[in-house]
């Protein structure tokens, strides 16, 4: 049986869905004001390899992951900018035209690391007039309050707003927290609604509110995403650690005091990723975007590297890490050659060993989805192989089906073609881009531009960027 570990319980649990057969599932989503960072693409990789696995054992999934567009601050206390505007100032481009490139760029990614995408994956701003529908409610029950044209949650009528996060909501740790905000009743209530206009500065993506030009609060975003398109019911509600002191805690008090209904059945959230030993993040700089990575190593060698430990674990990402996942690919790919090219004798004594890779395998990932003892079923499976190459040659063709199967519930497609492999396709476009770079340097503009017109026309588009040139499959 699947158990999955539930954060509210803070234990491992049977897993049964509300309908038999059926799973909703939300999962917090990309802010698109910058690229995917390595760790974003991690969290992503995990619930990619969860929807697979419950496919797999039989369940019709739905899936449904937002894309935050308004709304998220700088400080998630309701305090500082809006990334998106900020960011957007900084490059001095309209704030919807950063939206519309970064998920653009995102979905690169995400078909480069081989994750499915979502049924839906709705924007906030589509869903404005839902929002504003649900503050009415929350305003109309006595949970919420307005004040110069912002909306907030009153978190003291809401019992329980603390059996997520398990936090003490006292004096000091509401000074460690949050910076003070005269407007609100509370130091823990959080915005609804925020007023368009601040001091002089107005924020260019507002509407029309009863309570005025404005724009929603980020944790409302997520509430009402789930609950249009899955119900006001979830099986699942995936997210990082991150989430689980203020965002979701957030999420679960506007769903339930409007609802008065169990807003997720399940939490699950997923650890975060150090580089080289220290905490990765964008504020500090110190991150490595998955595009960087993709296009160095591969999808399918990043992807071995994001999944290699649990979800729930914290993976340092150093240069091991990429060795591990080099060296594992390789080991793969070698034995289905081996497979496809053994001519195979008369034994059969590998069908017990595929008998026993598929109990173990799933027995690895009904522990909640543990990923690092499936990998460790899959190479013991292949060592079996290489000395058992004389079975039949019907035993070495199912071995190479269920090997592929197996591997492709985590994600992992070894099923391409041959051809230039990703690793070779990235040295060959670092070559060009460092002649078009020498070219640009001795200002031959002409040859420059003459290399990213013959490269559009094979459908390779380079992006002159302040960081560098970046390239990308059209």
């Amino acid at each position: 049986m699947l158990k999955i570990y539930n954060t509210m319980t803070r234990e491992k649990e049977v897993f049964i869905p509300l309908e038999e057969g059926h799973v909703k599932i939300y999962t917090c989503g990309q802010t698109v004001y910058d690229d995917v960072h390595i760790g974003n693409a991690r969290t992503y990789s995990s619930w990619d390899v969860v929807i697979r696995y419950l496919r797999y054992k039989g369940y019709k999934v739905f899936h449904v992951q937002n894309f935050t567009d308004v709304g998220h601050l700088t400080d998630d206390a309701d305090q500082g900018e809006d990334k998106i505007e900020k960011r957007a100032r900084e490059e001095k481009i309209n704030p919807w035209e950063l939206v519309d490139r970064q998920i653009e760029e995102y979905w690169h990614v995400i078909d480069a690391l081989n994750i499915n995408r979502p049924n839906i994956s709705p924007r906030a701003t589509s869903l404005i007039p839902e929002m504003i529908d649900l503050i009415k409610i929350l305003l109309a029950k006595g949970y919420a309050y307005e004040v110069e044209g912002n909306v907030y949650y009153d978190v003291s009528k809401f019992k329980d707003y603390t059996k997520l996060s398990r936090l003490k909501l006292d004096e000091e740790s509401a000074k460690a927290r949050v910076v003070e905000d005269p407007l609100k009743k509370g130091p823990f209530d959080f915005a609804l609604w925020l007023n368009a206009q601040k001091g002089d500065q107005i924020h260019v993506m507002r509407w029309n509110s009863p309570w005025g030009e404005g724009y929603p609060g980020w944790h409302l975003e997520c509430s009402i995403m789930a609950m249009k398109y899955l119900g006001q019911t979830i099986d699942i509600h995936g997210g990082g650690i991150d989430h689980i002191p203020t965002h979701h805690p957030n999420e679960i008090a506007q769903a339930e005091a409007a609802t008065g209904k169990q807003f997720v059945r399940n939490w699950m959230h997923a650890e975060f990723i150090t580089l080289n030993g220290k905490k990765m993040s964008k504020s500090l700089g110190n991150y490595v975007t998955a595009r960087e990575l993709i296009n160095e190593q591969g999808g399918l060698v990043v992807r071995m590297g994001l999944i290699s430990g649990h979800y729930r674990s914290a993976v340092d990402w150093n240069p091991d890490v990429i060795e591990n996942a080099k060296k594992n690919v390789e080991r793969i790919q070698n034995c289905l050659s081996l497979l496809k090219d053994s001519a195979g004798g008369n034994k059969t004594n590998l069908n017990q060993a595929i008998e026993e890779l598929k109990q173990t395998f799933e027995e690895a990932m009904d522990d909640d989805f543990n990923t690092p003892k499936a990998l460790a079923a899959i190479h013991e499976f292949i060592r079996q192989i290489n000395s058992s190459l004389d079975n039949k040659k019907e035993i070495l063709n199912r071995a190479s089906e269920i090997l592929l199967e197996l591997l492709g519930v985590l994600g992992l497609d070894f099923t391409k073609k041959k051809g230039l492999d990703d690793l070779k396709i990235n040295e060959l476009m670092g070559l060009i881009i460092n002649i078009r770079e020498n070219a640009r340097k001795e200002k031959n503009y002409e040859l420059s531009d003459e290399i990213r017109e013959k490269l559009r026309t094979v459908g390779i588009q380079i992006e002159d960027a302040e960081d560098g040139p970046r390239w990308k499959m059209t």
